[in-house]
């Protein structure tokens, strides 16, 4: 199980997850699309998940998001929740 910090939710993990296995960038909307969540609410995790560098955004004017190596080290569970913060 990977450690999780207190400002992350289920959500961060499929995100996360999708953007991994996919290996594409998206925007919130594709990516809410496929995890089954509101749009605007993914859009408010991805802006935070790229503020702890689990992603990034690959495009200046366009909402795209790619996973980030730290992202991904995140899902193979080898970061602590000290990381995270």
């Amino acid at each position: 199980m990977r450690p999780r910090a207190d400002w992350m939710t289920k959500a961060d993990d499929h995100i996360l997850e999708l953007l991994s296995e996919a290996g594409i960038a998206a925007n919130p909307a594709t990516i809410a699309f496929n995890i089954d969540y509101d749009g605007g609410y993914v859009a408010h995790r991805c802006r935070e998940l790229a503020t702890h560098d689990l992603i990034h955004r690959v495009h200046e004017t366009k909402a795209m998001y790619r996973i980030t190596e730290f992202g991904e080290q995140y899902l193979r569970g080898d970061l602590t929740t000290g990381d995270l913060e």
